[in-house]
Parts: structure tokens; sequence; C-alpha cells
């Protein structure tokens, strides 16, 4: 029987994103969920979020309020809430484009968001895994992918569709704990420098250019306005 052209596509749309998500599974084999996302369509929904239904459904504050009656203040919760959502957002999808050259779509509405039995954070997810690359790569042409032509045109679209994620979240904590919005998006560069550095050495790709594209989102970022450098330099 010959299976239904539509099923075959969808199996070959998925082999790219599969295949970069088994890459970041294997950063850290003891913790695979760390870095990788999952497909929503292969997901039930028990324990799963979408990150644009988050601030209106109250999850925000909840993850807040579950960790500042377990920590020593509400600034280190407040902290804590912000680096796991930072994470989900920005900090996944940096570790690909470090590692790979390549992005997935963080924006608001493509992300879900998974919490463990104890309201933490331990996995993402995206309603749509299409993977873009950069003019040459070798996935080019493969059905899922969506080629951008240079890395800076790479970095300049990554920031614009991470920017409305993220100030969701800085606009929800900001209501519920108080925190800072420099605060926060200091934290947010902290995560890009974090895989820009890391990665790279866990993934054993080249160091210099994961770098290079770490620093590229990094200054796509800022040149929005938002104060994510402190002395920070991801040069090595």
């Amino acid at each position: 029987m010959i299976e239904p052209l539509t099923a075959c596509n969808a199996r070959r749309t998925q082999q790219v994103f599969g295949h970069s998500c088994n890459r970041l599974r294997a950063l850290q084999p003891e913790h695979p969920r760390v870095y990788a996302v999952a497909a929503m369509a292969e997901q039930g929904k028990r324990r799963w979020w979408k990150l644009s239904d988050g601030l209106q459904e109250g999850r925000i504050d909840l993850m807040f309020r579950r960790h500042a009656a377990e920590m020593i203040s509400a600034d280190t919760a407040a902290d804590v809430v912000a680096t796991a959502l930072i994470h989900a957002i920005v900090g996944r999808v940096a570790a690909l484009l470090v590692a790979e050259g390549a992005a997935w779509d963080p924006g608001l509405e493509n992300l879900w968001v998974h919490n463990d039995n104890d309201g933490g954070i331990d996995w993402a997810g995206l309603s749509d895994t299409t993977i873009r690359v950069i003019d040459g790569d070798r996935r080019a042409g493969e059905p899922g992918v969506v080629v951008l032509p240079c890395e800076q045109a790479m970095s300049v679209w990554l920031a614009h569709r991470c920017v409305a994620s993220l100030s969701l979240v800085q606009h929800g904590l900001a209501r519920c704990s108080g925190l800072n919005a420099r605060r926060f998006w200091s934290l947010v560069g902290e995560s890009i420098v974090g895989a820009a550095t890391y990665v790279p050495d866990l993934a054993r790709t080249d160091s210099v250019a994961g770098a290079r594209r770490g620093q590229g989102l990094m200054t796509a970022l800022e040149d929005r306005g938002l104060p994510i450098r402190r002395s920070t330099c991801l040069v090595r």
C-alpha cells in the first residue's frame, strides 16, 4: 500500500528537526531535555501550556508564588522563574544557533512550556517545527527548512521572534514579583552568553563560530534597545 503523499511529507519535514533535537539531547545525555524541544504534534497536552496564554491564565504568577513560598526571598524566586522561562524561549534556540547555525521559531504563538511535578519548567515545545538555516547549509531544500541569506539575517530574524515572547514574560514577572526590566534583560544576555560559551564544547563544534553567532544575536537584541549587556564579551 502506498502511503498518502501528505503523510510522507510530514515525516520528511520532521527529519531535519528531529536530527537537530537528537543532537541537542546528546549535549547532556543524563538530562536530555535541557536544550531540546518537542514537536507538539507528538505530545499530549498534560502539563503543557502555550506561552501566549501564560499571562492571561496566571501561569507565570503561579510559578512565582510557588517558588517564593520555598525560597529565602522573593527576589531570588523571581530570578529563578525568569531564568527558566528565558531558557525556554532563547537559551534553547541559542544552543542550536551556536552549534549548527540554525534556529526554530521561538515566537509567542509557536512556543509551549512543560511543567514538571513541582511546577518548574523541564521542557519546551513547538507548534511549527520549521528550521531556519543559512544560505549554503547542506539542509537547504529539505522539507521543513527555510533558508535565510546570512548570519546577520538569522540574528535579526531570531531577535525579532524572541522579543514578543520575552516581553510577555518580563511584563508578567514585573507585575507579580516586581522584577525590574534591566535585571530581566541582563538575564537574557546571560542565557545567550552561557549557550555561546558552553554548547560548542559540549557539541564539539567550532567555538569561534559559536561565539560569533552568539555575539550576533546579542547585537540584534541590543539594536532593538534592550539592555542585555553587562561587561561580558563573547570574543574568544
